[in-house]
């Protein structure tokens, strides 16, 4: 089954972060991904560009609507995903246990709908 891994943290945070520290977790996510292709686990995964590139569509009464930024005003913004492939649901917490930004966030674990 595949799991949609969605990884929120504050920028605010990932801002504050050293540039060492940086390099460091972007190590981490390369050998995190290269585990995961190894065992046939990856199906696709990127960081996304900081939420001042965002833009919210909406349609209500056949108006759209375009508004700048996220859908929603939180303390933690999306800021990258991993598609994976994993047996179960437990298997796929396991996974976004080692997911680095895990420690500045929080990663939420979605089934996605095989059709």
């Amino acid at each position: 089954m595949q799991y949609l891994l969605l990884i929120y943290d504050a920028e605010a945070n990932w801002n504050a972060v050293s540039e060492a520290e940086r390099q460091k977790m972007y190590g981490q996510y390369m050998d995190l991904t290269q585990d995961l292709q190894k065992n046939g686990k990856y199906k696709s995964g990127n960081q996304l560009q900081p939420i001042a590139s965002a833009a919210t569509v909406r349609i209500r009464d056949g108006k759209k609507t375009i508004t700048d930024g996220p859908f929603a005003e939180t303390k933690e913004q999306l800021g990258g995903y991993y598609l994976v492939e994993a047996k179960d649901r437990d298997e796929a917490l396991a996974i976004a246990a080692r997911i680095p930004s895990a420690r500045l966030g929080c990663v939420e674990v979605r089934p996605v709908v095989m059709r």
